[in-house]
């Protein structure tokens, strides 16, 4: 027996493992059920990898499941060792709880709190961690584990093998079981979701609920997301794809999605798209037959720009990106979209109180060409662009005049090499 559910899961390729799966569908597909996942305030921001996890309680949710997203004000105290070669650095409670209102924020806007049936809710397992005294917690917890079980754990094996693990690191296992055990007491919660690096610590979980309360409840991982070539999804070579638009602007956000390689887009249609099987399915045959048009890449980078930016910030981006390649005008953008643009290009500075150098000189800065030889074929042949205007003259040279928003020329190479730069103080 699979629910439906389940089987969207394993269409989407959402679905790494969980334990009796047979139960585990009778279980979902019998009443509504409350399950969680867990984030940990490591940064200021949850990124792409997080948003994995955000989807799957979505889905949950919108197949009438009750979704809680726990936000871990006391393991994000520790450091979850799972996915690491070396020791986290620990932060100030203070910044945690900085970090920690931050991203609750994110999550409040993704799900839906409001539903009367099944909205979402929040927690912080600082709330139950934080009353309980060292002594009380290794004679109630503490002596349910075993420590050669622990040391069999994935992310602790490795740590050990590489050189080693602090106690602090060790002992997180222990924290993540314990905050099942607590929402299963507290909210009936029965089944918990990760990635498929966190399955030591679910299933830690599910042996000290069985042993303190003499129950069962469930678990499901997903998948760790990568790219074709083997990279860990969500980073780039500037670091990693932020949710917050502070650090990591709207425009970054879509391009991410829209320059993904074409092999990749499969899996993120199916990861991250509410989008139907057919619907999906149509987008894919799209970009098979015809990639160039990129009509799959368009429809995944437009709806997960809107889910998390909003539909306006999603619309602004889409005209800055026509805009930038010569299909709109660059001077009619607002400045906040278009620094955020500008931010993800080869770029220059050139200070106020000096004059502006020729087209030449500045597209040569920004590294776009390698040579002003180069530059002036450029101009020659047709392919040289400021602001979205053909340049024909090799001395050309900016004027105050051409600055947009007082700041900013686009310089572009052809079709689509583009360059940025800034007028600063």
């Amino acid at each position: 027996m699979t629910s439906a559910l389940i089987a969207d899961l394993k269409w989407r390729g959402a679905f790494a493992q969980s334990t009796d799966e047979v139960e585990l569908a009778k279980h979902l597909d019998s009443g509504s059920r409350t399950l969680y996942i867990g984030f940990d305030p490591t940064a200021p921001s949850l990124h792409l990898g997080n948003l994995v996890q955000m989807t799957m309680l979505r889905r949950f949710q919108l197949a009438g499941h009750k979704p809680i997203a726990l936000v871990g004000g006391a393991t994000g105290l520790v450091g979850d060792p799972s996915g690491r070669s070396a020791e986290r650095t620990l932060n100030d409670e203070e910044i945690v709880a900085q970090w920690l209102e931050r991203i609750r924020k994110q999550l409040e806007g993704f799900l839906d709190f409001n539903s009367s049936k099944n909205g979402a809710s929040m927690a912080n397992n600082l709330d139950w961690t934080a009353p309980v005294s060292a002594l009380n917690f290794l004679r109630d917890i503490g002596k349910h584990f075993s420590v050669n079980q622990m040391l069999a754990k994935d992310s602790v094996s490795a740590r050990l093998e590489s050189g080693g693990i602090s106690y602090t690191e060790f002992s997180y296992q222990v924290l993540q079981a314990y905050d099942f055990l607590e929402l299963f007491r507290r909210s009936n919660c029965t089944l918990q979701l990760g990635g498929s690096d966190q399955w030591g610590n679910i299933t830690a979980g599910l042996d000290l609920i069985r042993k303190v309360t003499g129950e069962s409840a469930y678990a499901l991982s997903v998948p760790l997301l990568t790219k074709s070539d083997g990279e860990k999804f969500g980073k780039t070579a500037s670091g990693s794809i932020w949710l917050d638009p502070t650090m990591t602007s709207p425009y970054a956000f879509y391009q991410f999605f829209i320059n993904s390689d074409d092999r990749d887009v499969e899996k993120l249609l199916k990861i991250f798209s509410f989008k139907s099987h057919v619907e999906i399915e149509e987008l894919l045959e799209s970009l098979a037959t015809n990639p160039g048009a990129r009509e799959a890449h368009r429809a995944l980078a437009r709806e997960v720009t809107t889910s998390i930016h909003g539909a306006d910030a999603c619309a602004k981006v889409e005209v800055a990106a026509k805009a930038l390649f010569g299909q709109g005008e660059i001077t009619e953008l607002d400045s906040g979209t278009l620094a955020g643009a500008l931010a993800e290009l080869p770029r220059t500075t050139i200070n106020s109180s000096s004059e502006i150098p020729t087209w030449v000189d500045l597209i040569v800065a920004t590294g776009v060409c390698e040579s002003k030889s180069a530059a002036r074929r450029i101009i020659k042949e047709g392919g040289a662009y400021l602001n979205n205007k053909k340049i024909t003259a090799e001395d050309f040279a900016p004027t105050a005049t051409d600055l947009i928003a007082g700041k900013f020329l686009v310089l572009r190479k052809g079709k689509r090499d583009l360059a940025a730069v800034e007028l600063v103080k």
